[in-house]
C-alpha cells in the first residue's frame, strides 16, 4: 500500500477506536485477561506498548486468540521493532516521537503508522513524508487542548491522537476537538489493577470510556 492508503487506514482505525487504551503487560496471560476485560467493556482497540520483554509474544497471542481486537504496537523505536510488530500481526504502529530515520522506516511500512510528535516543526516534517495522522505526545505536557487548538489552523490537514495526561474526566473535551480522531490513555488500565488481577475494574472503566465515545459521536 502507498502511504496515502496506509494513512487513510490509520484514520479509519483510530476513528473506530475513539479511545485507545495504552497497555503495558508483564505476561501473555495478563495480556489475555486484560484484552478480554477491555473487549467486554466495549473497547475494541488497544495500543500494546513494546516496553516489556513479553510484548511481542503477547501481541502475537492476542491476535490469534482474540481476532476481534485491533492492536497497535506502541512505543516503537526502531526498524527492528517495526518488523517484529508486523510479523506478530500488529494492525498499526505507534511511536512516542519520530526522528528522521524512524520516520522513513514507518513511511515504508506495510501497515498503518501513527508517528508521534510534540511540536509544529516535527509535524511539518512528518507531513512532508506523507503522514496525515499523528500522535501528539505527551499531550498534556505540551499544552493539551490549547496545543490542539493552536495546531488546527496552520496544520489544517493534520489529524491527531493526543496521548499523555488524559483522564476519564477530560476525555470528552479532547474528543470534541475537530482535529482529534482518537485519544490514548491508560486510566482504564492502571498497573495496580493489572497486578492485582482486578479485571472487573478494568471492564467497568472500559464501559465508562465506551459511553464517552458514544456521546462524542452524537
Amino acid at each position: 500500500m502507498t502511504i496515502e492508503q496506509t494513512q487513510q487506514k490509520a484514520e479509519t482505525l483510530l476513528r473506530a477506536a475513539g479511545i485507545l487504551p495504552v497497555v503495558t503487560v508483564d505476561s501473555v496471560d495478563q495480556a489475555k485477561h486484560l484484552a478480554d476485560a477491555l473487549l467486554s467493556g466495549g473497547l475494541t482497540s488497544i495500543e500494546l506498548t513494546l516496553r516489556t520483554p513479553v510484548a511481542i509474544d503477547a501481541l502475537a497471542a492476542l491476535k490469534k486468540t482474540l481476532p476481534d481486537i485491533v492492536i497497535g504496537a506502541g512505543t516503537v523505536l526502531t526498524a527492528d521493532q517495526i518488523r517484529a510488530s508486523i510479523d506478530a500481526g500488529a494492525d498499526f504502529l505507534v511511536t512516542p516521537g519520530t526522528p528522521p530515520a524512524l520516520a522513513d522506516a514507518l513511511a515504508q511500512a506495510s501497515i498503518p503508522a501513527v508517528p508521534g510528535g510534540a511540536t509544529p516543526t516535527e509535524f511539518l516534517s512528518l507531513m512532508a513524508r506523507g503522514f496525515r495522522v499523528c500522535k501528539l505526545f505527551p499531550a498534556s505536557a505540551v499544552g493539551g487542548l490549547t496545543m490542539l487548538k493552536g495546531l488546527a489552523g496552520p496544520l489544517a490537514g493534520l489529524k491527531l491522537c493526543p496521548t499523555g495526561g488524559i483522564s476519564e474526566d477530560n476525555a470528552a473535551e479532547f474528543l470534541a476537538q475537530p482535529n482529534v480522531v482518537c485519544i490514548g490513555g491508560s486510566w482504564m488500565v492502571p498497573k495496580t489493577w493489572l497486578d492485582a488481577g482486578q479485571w472487573d475494574k478494568v471492564r467497568e472503566s472500559a464501559a465508562r470510556a465506551a459511553v464517552i465515545i458514544k456521546n462524542a459521536a452524537g
